[in-house]
């Protein structure tokens, strides 16, 4: 997450060769894009960590 990154709640994927931003609710691909497995693996840590990608989004927001 960014702190000046707007839109629906949201994280990033990052790795040496793309890049992907993934909705916290729905866990789809909003833009970008990144290999099937990174995005399972991501997918999977935000189904057991959405609390916290929530409330670390609200308090970026909130920060503005």
């Amino acid at each position: 997450m960014y702190f000046d990154d707007h839109g629906i709640p949201h994280f990033h994927i990052l790795t040496p060769n793309a890049q992907a931003k993934v909705a916290i609710d729905t866990l789809e691909v909003i833009a970008g894009n990144v290999d099937r497995k990174t995005l399972s693996a991501a997918q999977t840590w935000a189904i057991e960590n959405r609390a916290l990608l929530h409330r670390r989004w609200r308090e970026l927001s909130e920060a503005e």
